[in-house]
């Protein structure tokens, strides 16, 4: 009797096998509801427990926050994964747009972490103030993501004014700054305002070098003096998808390589490193699955699965 080949697991195979080892029970219903036909009340059901009786999110869902404090930055989280299942609608928002403004700074941002939160750990590189600024990193990414699903809000109208001031006045920046600004500009309403700070912008990151454009020579970019050695951005992670103003930024061909780059650097374990400081061990725990899944729907974005 002839045996049937055994074929080589591929890119996704590998990544599955990564999640159901690896991952909070968020990201395994995350990966099935993209990948295995799982359902979107999985998704909603597993992000419930991470929402707070204000109307915000905590419990660690942005990783590097920890604590049950209500943050910016998980609010932002949890909006990207209802954004993703196509629940980000008026009644899944209501409550959170509510909160969002015992949260809002004066200059009408959101600061990426907000001092309510101040007995319970985080990154350093999320240092805690007693009176912190409005910041693009948690507003761009909250506001830009409420905006592509047509939810309309008096909080809204002023957290979009702030962004189009942060990101129109920027000189110098950083790039998860950028990450937040494209996801905002891909979002915005005003669409021909937006390719046009995005022509900016674009013009910003590659005088400033802030993506690695050539993945076989990344020690020829700089790495932010806050960063972790190593901790570079590549292409991908500034257009994750084909469609985003981003792309416009970068050549086929630098394209090309950072998806090569993106397929090479999976790990044994069907994982994706995390390049990023590794500051206490349950955040590397939790963060490399969510790489891991963000790299795959990169990778199918762009046709390469």
């Amino acid at each position: 009797m002839t045996q049937r080949p055994t074929l080589s697991p591929t890119i996704v195979d590998r990544a599955e096998q990564f999640i159901w080892l690896s991952a909070r029970l968020l990201e395994q219903h995350r990966f099935a509801y993209h990948f295995l036909g799982g359902a979107a009340d999985a998704v909603e059901t597993a992000l419930a427990p991470y929402a707070r009786p204000d109307g915000g999110y905590g419990y660690a869902l942005e990783a590097d926050v920890r604590g049950p404090a209500s943050q910016p930055l998980h609010a932002g989280t949890a909006l990207l994964v209802l954004d993703e299942i196509g629940r980000c609608d008026a009644a899944h928002t209501a409550r959170l747009l509510d909160h969002l403004p015992t949260l809002t700074t004066p200059d009408g941002g959101l600061p990426a972490i907000h001092p309510g939160g101040a007995r319970y750990p985080s990154a350093a590189v999320l240092p805690m103030r007693s009176d912190p600024p409005g910041a693009l990193l948690s507003t761009g990414v909250i506001a830009g993501t409420l905006h592509r699903n047509g939810i309309t809000h008096p909080w809204l109208d002023e957290a979009t004014e702030f962004c189009w001031a942060a990101v129109d006045s920027l000189e110098t920046s950083h790039p998860y700054e950028v990450e937040a600004a494209v996801t905002f500009l891909d979002g915005v309403t005003d669409r021909e305002r937006a390719a046009k700070s995005a022509d900016r912008l674009g013009q910003l990151v590659r005088e400033q070098r802030l993506v690695v454009t050539d993945p076989a020579r990344p020690e020829e970019f700089p790495v932010n003096s806050s960063y972790a050695p190593g901790e570079y951005h590549y292409v991908y992670d500034v257009a994750r998808t084909p469609d985003s103003l981003a792309r416009a930024w970068f050549s086929d061909r630098e394209v090309t390589d950072a998806l090569d780059h993106l397929t090479a650097v999976q790990q044994e374990d069907g994982g994706w490193p995390v390049l990023w400081r590794v500051w206490a061990p349950g955040t590397l725990a939790e963060w490399r699955p969510i790489v891991t899944l963000n790299a795959v729907r990169t990778l199918r974005a762009y046709g390469r699965l």
